[in-house]
């Protein structure tokens, strides 16, 4: 029974509506739901996932539509009264708010107001981050599909007057203590962070924070700012700025490997600064900041470290090992190994950070030889249908790239997809090992860990009911002081069985461990 209701001229914003969506295929007898405006994106959703019928034909992208599933018409009646109640209940907690529909009119509320966190459609992106810059407003720009010319130029004009444009896709910052976006609640200190990532910011400051100092600003950049095309501009930027702050006294620098050119210049400027700096360019030639006088790390992890050692006056060492110990590492992976049945021998690694997955891969290709993934590290472990298809052999994938996020929420907001593959993986008799993230803070979902554990447990019984046995390693990305809590959200993943490690690395390293001691 498929049953839909529709309202002509009535707008809600995309990510609260696919929110909505998950929701209601909670609902008792729901086997699908589509909740959306009237786009071609979200009908095309609505044909593939089998919820199109006549009723829909017509409506436009003004237009908004509840579509439900479900094994009665009273439960599909049910589940769209129950949209209507959720909304009703958002524009409630709305309507005590105020939102200025034009820049000018925000800034005539407040004069003084100097960062703009921009979310718009990509078309629009570029000239309403521009209009910012006119007005001498530094822009986080968190929107995406904005070109490369565009970004070049709107880091140009920025630059020159001394703005910083963060983005385009840029996720997470932290200025003046205050989070924007995807951030955690990490004490106030003095190490500065500037970061072509979004979750590997936050996998370094929630670190520095569990090691018990503090960030003074981070910065992103936005992914592509150290490529060739955009010459590092805004990494430029936020390096003068960490150079003339006061309350920074060590700099972090994080990304994935810059044009060669551009990540000479860089260096050349964090060694001029005259401030220790630690440089974790995942998979990058630690030679090259090293020859330069400065730190480089081989993990976010041993980033955090360095950092904080530096900080403390003390000399960083490479950190590679485990915080429980080599002898109980071994001893755990051992126990785990020693559990598979005749067959298993393979990691699938599930993320919602991509960062997060990146690194895992560059941790453990050298020995693993192949990974096969949506982002791959070889062009020819590239998978054709990483989303429809099936694992192949050691398979690691981003469920924030494109492919995983048209028509969605990032997953760090709906994990459900994520948490889908993990059941699925469990059918697979070759699999040993199930490696993922766990990202909370700010801008995540309320409890990420619920869904994931859910999926865990699932997992190992259905394993445990074929007579395998399938390891789960996690680690989770924040602090104690974040709204979902560090070590609750630890607890919930041990109690479905997972094992929990305290640190990205950490897990990969764990992973490989497993599979080196499987018969």
């Amino acid at each position: 029974m498929i049953k839909h209701q529709i309202k002509k001229n009535s707008y809600f914003d995309s990510v609260s509506l696919m929110i909505l969506s998950r929701e209601l295929k909670k609902l008792p007898g729901v086997s699908e739901a589509l909740v959306g405006m009237g786009t071609e994106l979200n009908l095309e959703i609505a044909h593939n996932v089998g919820l199109f019928t006549e009723e829909l034909t017509g409506i436009g992208a003004n237009d908004f539509f509840v579509s439900v599933q479900a094994e009665t018409e009273a439960q599909a009646t049910a589940a769209i009264a129950e949209a209507e109640v959720l909304l009703n209940k958002k524009n409630e907690s709305k309507a005590a708010l105020y939102f200025p529909p034009t820049l000018d009119k925000a800034i005539s509320l407040d004069a003084k107001l100097n960062m703009a966190v921009i979310s718009v459609p990509g078309a629009h992106a570029a000239d309403l981050a521009q209009s910012c810059i006119d007005r001498n407003i530094h822009v986080m720009l968190f929107s995406d599909n904005v070109t490369v010319e565009e970004e070049r130029t709107l880091k140009e004009n920025a630059a020159a007057k001394g703005l910083m444009v963060m983005g385009p896709d840029c996720g997470t910052a932290i200025v003046n203590h205050v989070p924007l976006a995807f951030a955690n609640v990490v004490r106030a200190g003095a190490i500065g962070v500037c970061a072509a990532s979004g979750t590997g910011a936050q996998e370094v400051s929630s670190l520095i924070d569990q090691l018990g100092e503090g960030v003074s600003q981070l910065l992103g950049t936005g992914g592509r700012d150290l490529k060739k095309e955009i010459g590092g501009i805004m990494m430029k930027q936020a390096l003068a700025a960490m150079a003339e702050d006061e309350a920074t006294r060590v700099i972090l620098l994080v990304s994935k490997p810059p044009a060669k050119e551009i990540a000479a210049q860089i260096l050349a400027q964090a060694k001029d600064i005259g401030k220790p700096c630690v440089v974790c360019f995942l998979g990058g030639d630690r030679a090259d900041a090293e020859a330069l006088g400065l730190t480089a790390a081989i993990s976010l992890e041993d980033a955090a470290h360095k950092a904080v050692a530096l900080l403390c006056g003390e000399t960083p060492a490479d950190f590679t090992g485990f915080a429980m110990g080599e002898d109980a590492a071994n001893a755990l992976a051992a126990r785990e190994a020693a559990q598979m049945a005749q067959g298993q021998r393979y990691v699938r690694g599930f993320y919602t950070g991509g960062t997060l997955c990146d690194e895992s891969m560059k941790l453990l290709l050298p020995s693993l030889g192949h990974i096969y993934s949506n982002i791959p590290l070889q062009a020819a472990d590239k998978l054709a249908d990483a989303k429809g298809g099936e694992s192949r052999e050691h398979t690691f994938l981003d469920f924030g790239d494109d492919e995983f996020t048209v028509g969605r929420p990032h997953p760090m907001i709906d994990p459900s997809l994520r948490a889908e593959r993990v059941r699925r993986e469990a059918n697979d008799p070759a699999c040993a090992v199930l490696l993922c993230d766990c990202v909370i803070g700010y801008g995540s979902h309320p409890d990420p860990a619920a869904d994931l554990a859910e999926a865990i447990a699932a997992a190992k019984a259905t394993a445990s009911a074929a007579g395998r046995h399938l390891a789960c390693i996690c680690a989770v990305c924040g602090t104690e002081g974040d709204p979902q809590s560090l070590t609750r959200t630890q607890k919930t993943l041990e109690s479905a069985g997972a094992i929990v490690m305290p640190s990205n690395a950490q897990a990969a390293r764990l992973a490989l461990l497993i599979t080196e001691k499987i018969g």
